[in-house]
């Protein structure tokens, strides 16, 4: 019997809703990390640009979309830090319980009355602990189930509805606090919600996940622990004290930081590639797939452009150009965040129907990557009908939101699931893990980006800044399905 079998008969099989009852542990401690999280960013452009005498930091609202776009692509890239800590230290099941400890303290710190000082150390928690907690989690789900169980996929579906769920009222309740009391109660709110993550976690894990997770599957030799430690030792010191001068001087801005992050946006998934493509553990037919992920790869960081503005752009619009007030009733632009998980929850079961129905039928991945696209673009191409009537100045319908949040999830479903499930196929076997952090850097580089395109759109019309991308977003997609027989061919096999 292998370890993995092992593993999984140490696991309670039965008992939430048919599948085993570790899934029950998981789904309620990511629901309330995502509630924690989604929460927080539903008011935090907010407090960042809101005036001080509104309860916020005053900070220029150009700027706040960039904190929030540098801090949505840090989230990601520390999912790479997190998946090693736990394959080689921690395991795990320890990983992720450290990670809800730090992403706790980064939202009771928001809590507190501070400045930007007191902004940053809490980011720094947040993101720490997000990559600490989020890959691992998924993994651990993976874990509780055998290679041959066939409520897998189900499981990870439901387990995929805990964070759509947690997402969709997270902005209700935080958001409404956070508007119209207090920022701070707000963020302490979501700290809440993670605290009641870890209480579930620690009390549920031992009897419910068994031994799933506990396992350091690569474990550092103790002649490479002094090695290792030593070096991540020297790094951090140098990143403190290249950042304490930087700062000291001047020459560390935020301008000149957000380039830091676009650059590494850039940099870190480029490296992978090139290291992966020139390994001899690659085989050529692996090659060759490595080659027809590439344009997936570009496909989908426009698209995580355009869908994670959803949280900047459309966030600050909802807040000063659209009409709120609707029937007598009078709408919280945080509410606007949880349009994105509705949608996600109410259209996903019928994708998964239709694919089904399709079954040999269906478009290939580089089609439904382009198709993604297209609505990507729509979604943003829309946007330019309510700039034009209203001339860039009077409140605008809040449907016209709706309808931007809607197209985008349409290309989120014909993308993300898309995404995973190719990346498992096209990974070479001798990278496999290293490849899934390559999907998750989509969303990091599309982020790091943004970091500098959220700057433009305070410089250039609504009109001009929602038309540009949407276009191009469609021009890149029109390629891409001019290009899909070629990228199909050279997946070698791969559907």
């Amino acid at each position: 019997m292998s370890t993995k079998d092992e593993i999984v008969k140490s696991v309670p099989q039965n008992g939430f809703v048919g599948h085993p009852k570790g899934l029950f542990t998981l789904f309620f401690t990511e629901f309330w990390e995502r509630f924690s999280y989604y929460g927080m960013r539903a008011i935090l452009i907010f407090f960042m640009y809101y005036e001080l005498n509104e309860g916020g930091l005053g900070l220029d609202r150009g700027t706040a979309n960039s904190i929030m776009a540098i801090y949505g692509s840090l989230v990601y890239m520390s999912g790479i830090i997190g998946g090693w800590i736990a394959d080689r230290l921690l395991g795990t099941r320890r990983t992720i319980f450290y990670g809800g400890v730090f992403i706790m303290i980064g939202h009771l710190l928001l809590a507190l009355p501070g400045g930007v000082g007191m902004l940053f150390a809490s980011m720094a928690f947040i993101v720490i602990g997000t990559g600490l907690l989020k890959p691992n989690v998924s993994s651990v789900v993976g874990d509780i189930y055998a290679e041959t169980d066939n409520r897998r996929d189900a499981g990870f579906s439901i387990f995929y509805m805990g964070i759509n769920m947690g997402a969709f009222i997270a902005p209700f309740i935080v958001g409404t606090i956070g508007q119209k009391y207090s920022f701070h109660l707000g963020f302490g709110m979501a700290g809440l919600g993670m605290l009641i993550g870890l209480i579930v976690y620690k009390l549920t894990e031992k009897k419910y996940l068994g031994q799933a997770g506990l396992q350091v599957n690569n474990p550092l030799k103790p002649e490479e622990r002094k090695r290792v430690f030593t070096r991540f030792g020297i790094a951090a010191l140098l990143i403190i004290i290249l950042g304490g001068i930087g700062i000291k001087t001047g020459v560390l801005t935020m301008d000149v930081f957000s380039l830091i992050i676009t650059a590494l946006g850039i940099i870190i998934p480029t490296v992978f590639f090139v290291v992966m493509y020139r390994s001899e553990k690659t085989t050529k037919d692996e090659k060759s797939r490595l080659l027809a992920y590439i344009p997936l790869f570009l496909s989908a960081v426009m698209f995580w452009a355009i869908q994670e503005q959803g949280a900047t752009i459309l966030a600050t619009y909802a807040d000063s150009r659209t009409q709120l007030n609707v029937g007598g009733f009078q709408l919280q632009s945080s509410w606007f965040q949880s349009l994105n998980p509705l949608f996600v929850i109410t259209l996903a079961p019928l994708f998964a129907t239709l694919w089904l129905k399709l079954g040999d039928k269906q478009p290939s991945t580089p089609r439904k990557f382009a198709f993604s696209l297209f609505f990507a673009g729509l979604s943003f191409l829309v946007m330019m009908i309510p700039a034009y009537l209203s001339g860039g100045e009077t409140l605008v319908s809040p449907w016209w939101l709706v309808l931007s949040f809607f197209l985008v999830v349409i290309g989120e479903l014909l993308l993300s699931p898309v995404g995973l499930s190719a990346t498992t196929k096209l990974a070479p076997k001798a990278f496999a893990a290293q490849t899934m952090s390559l999907w998750f850097l989509t969303s990091a580089a599309a982020q790091a980006i943004n970091a500098q395109l959220v700057k433009v759109y305070e410089a250039v019309s609504e009109f001009t800044y929602f038309g540009f991308l949407g276009f191009l977003s469609i021009v890149l997609g029109i390629i891409i399905l001019i290009l899909s027989p070629i990228i199909s061919k050279a997946m070698r096999g791969i559907n």
